[in-house]
């Protein structure tokens, strides 16, 4: 059995490597789509709460349909492929990082804000020297949740050829064949844990040694 699964990884050893890098490539943009939207968002969401709790909760809303549903309203516009699927997974990073960016900065002690205007910082200056850096660790988690939760989806987008270890995962099902499906699976599920350690361990070293002694205290 260990030898006929060997053999099947050989043949399909180029198949794997590519749908792998597809697979990153396709998280990557999806995940960095929704921080370039969702951190500005969210930094203005926290200057305007009552729109924040509609934006809120239209992207919650998102967050529930189903991501065979968003394929399929989208299918008719934007076709069969990558686009749509970078475009339907991006829509699902978008939450997890808005809601952390948004909870992050309200959540900074008012404290903070004031010992900055009392230095004579501006609004723009205390956001980028003040709140941000305070907010970063919860910033960071949720790019970190959005990216394992992106890694996962991304095995659907091979139903509309959007490519990646989905792709490999299927073609094990069509031919009842559990070697491949693991193939496909494990490889995802060790991209998401070593991306979720990465993450982390970047996450660690961006934020200002002070802030990590205070957080260790």
């Amino acid at each position: 059995m260990m030898n006929k699964s060997i053999a099947i990884l050989q043949k399909n050893w180029p198949l794997l490597q590519t749908a792998f890098l597809e697979h990153i490539q396709i998280s990557f943009f999806s995940v960095v789509i929704g921080i370039i939207i969702s951190v500005p968002l969210g930094i203005l969401l926290t200057r305007l709460p009552r729109l924040a709790k509609r934006v809120m909760a239209v992207m919650g809303i998102l967050q529930t349909v189903p991501s065979m549903v968003m394929f399929g309203l989208l299918l008719p516009v934007t076709g069969i492929g990558k686009p749509t699927a970078v475009i339907v997974l991006t829509v699902y990073s978008i939450l997890p990082i808005l809601r952390n960016t948004y909870t992050g900065i309200t959540e900074v002690s008012p404290g903070y804000i004031e010992a900055a205007t009392g230095m004579g910082m501006n609004s723009l200056q205390t956001l980028f020297r003040v709140e941000l850096p305070l907010a970063l660790p919860v910033i960071v988690t949720g790019i970190r949740l959005s990216s394992v939760y992106i890694i996962s989806w991304a095995t659907v987008a091979a139903i509309i050829g959007g490519g990646g270890l989905g792709d490999v995962i299927y073609t094990g099902l069509d031919r009842y064949n559990h070697t491949v499906v693991l193939m496909g699976a494990i490889p995802a599920s060790l991209l998401a844990i070593a991306t979720s350690f990465v993450i982390g361990r970047l996450a660690r070293l961006a934020i200002p040694r002070g802030l990590r002694r205070e957080g260790n205290a």
